[in-house]
């Protein structure tokens, strides 16, 4: 043991394998009407997320963590600064007010659940699905 690892504490080596999500790039307003029509049959998630937020990308990372994989949902992907259309597509539709990060999940073509920021992840979504 190193004179460093006394004074600061030796590092263990962690699984830094990072999880995948089954993300679907939602990337044109013609997929919005897929995913009203779909969540007749199966809850729909968005997830919008800023490319240029710190506070974006901490909030994603938290989501992706705690996400369950076993979930038989369709999960969105939107990066507004790509696609700010469809964004403004998803609040007009949705009558949501737009926000990022945001999660909204849609049952039976309306949305039954939103929310924003560090709210996602304290949040249980799963009780919408």
């Amino acid at each position: 043991m190193g004179i460093f690892d006394s004074v600061f504490g030796k590092k263990e080596k962690t699984n830094t394998e990072k999880k995948e999500l089954p993300w679907i790039q939602l990337e044109s307003l013609d997929q919005l009407e897929a995913i009203v029509e779909n969540s007749n049959t199966r809850p729909q998630v968005i997830y919008k997320h800023s490319s240029t937020c710190g506070i974006s990308r901490m909030v994603l990372s938290m989501f992706t963590e705690s996400y369950d994989m076993d979930l038989d949902i369709d999960l969105y992907f939107l990066t507004i600064q790509q696609h700010r259309d469809v964004s403004n597509g998803i609040a007009e539709k949705f009558e949501v007010r737009h926000e990022s990060p945001q999660l909204l999940v849609v049952k039976n073509g309306a949305v039954v659940f939103h929310t924003s920021h560090g709210a996602i992840s304290d949040t249980d979504f799963t009780k919408y699905l």
